[in-house]
C-alpha cells in the first residue's frame, strides 16, 4: 500500500534523536510521503531543512498558526511573504494557518486578518492551504466565503466537527477533512460521523505527529508510521478495504495538492 500523511511536524524537536529512524518506520508502514507545516518564521527554516534532508519524500508548506499570531503578525507575514516571493520557491501549500480561540481571544482580530492575508496569498499563488480550526469555524466560514470562487483548494486539518459542521466546510470546492489519531479515540463520534456526511472522495490522511497518537499508541510521542491505524480504522468506518482507503486518499491529495 501507499499513502500520504499531509500533516506532521517532522522538524520539530521532538524528533532530532531519531528522525532518519521515524522515516525508515513510516516507509515501512507504507507512507509515501510526508507534508510539513510551519507554524512561525523560525519553523519555515526548520521545515525546509528536513524536507532538503529528504527529497522527494518530505514536502514544506509556510504560513503563521494561529496560536503564534501575536502583535508582530504584520512584520512576520511580510518576511514569510518574501519567501512566497523567489521564484521556484519550495513551498506546497499555505499552512498552517487559520482561527484557535480556544485558549483565549486576546488576538482574535489579529488572526482574523493574519488569516485573510494567507488566504489570499493562496489565491495569488494557486497553492493550497492547510487550516487549522478550533472554536472560530463561523468566523472562517463567515470570511471564507467572500473568497469561495477564488480558492484553490486545501485541508481542514484536524476534522473532528459533527455532521452539520461537515457539511459546512464541504461546500468548498477541492477542500477536503483531514483525519487523523481522533477517529481512533473510543469516545470520538467520527467512526458514526464521517460515513453519513463524508464521501471517502473528500478525506485525506494525517498525523498531526508529534501530537494526537492514534490507538494503540495514544500517550506516545505520535509518527508519520501510524498514519497506518487511522487508515485501517477508516476502512472498518466505510466498510471498504484498507487498498481502497490508500488509493482513494492518496487521489484526494493529488488532486488538492497537484502531482508534486
Amino acid at each position: 500500500m501507499y499513502f500520504i500523511d499531509t500533516h506532521a511536524h517532522l522538524d520539530g524537536h521532538e524528533f532530532d534523536d531519531d528522525r532518519d529512524d521515524v522515516i525508515a518506520r513510516a516507509k515501512d508502514a507504507g507512507v509515501g510521503r510526508v507534508f510539513i507545516p510551519a507554524i512561525d518564521l523560525p519553523s519555515v527554516d526548520t521545515v525546509l531543512a528536513t524536507c532538503s534532508r529528504y527529497p522527494g519524500y518530505a514536502y514544506p508548506m509556510i504560513g503563521l498558526h494561529p496560536e503564534e499570531v501575536k502583535a508582530d503578525w504584520s512584520t512576520v507575514l511580510e518576511q514569510m511573504h518574501r519567501r512566497l516571493e523567489q521564484p521556484g520557491h519550495p513551498f506546497i501549500a499555505i499552512g498552517e494557518v487559520g482561527l484557535d480561540y480556544y485558549w483565549s481571544r486576546e488576538f482574535e482580530h489579529e488572526q482574523l486578518e493574519a488569516f485573510e492575508r494567507q488566504v489570499q496569498w493562496s489565491i495569488e499563488y494557486r497553492l493550497p492551504l492547510m487550516i487549522h480550526c478550533r472554536k472560530g469555524q463561523n468566523e472562517m466560514v463567515n470570511m471564507m466565503r467572500r473568497y469561495k470562487n477564488e480558492l484553490p483548494g486545501g485541508v481542514f486539518h484536524c476534522f473532528t466537527g459533527n455532521e452539520k459542521e461537515a457539511a459546512e466546510l464541504l461546500q468548498f470546492d477541492n477542500f477536503v477533512l483531514g483525519i487523523g489519531g481522533v477517529l481512533t479515540f473510543k469516545k470520538s463520534h467520527l467512526p458514526e460521523t464521517l460515513p453519513a456526511a463524508v464521501p471517502l472522495g473528500r478525506i485525506v490522511l494525517e498525523t498531526d505527529s508529534p501530537y494526537m497518537a492514534p490507538v494503540p499508541m495514544r500517550g506516545k510521542r505520535n509518527e508519520s508510521a501510524y498514519t497506518l491505524h487511522v487508515l485501517k480504522r477508516l476502512a472498518e468506518c466505510y466498510g471498504v478495504t484498507e487498498q481502497e482507503v490508500a488509493d482513494t486518499t492518496t487521489a484526494n491529495v493529488y488532486r488538492v495538492f497537484g502531482q508534486l
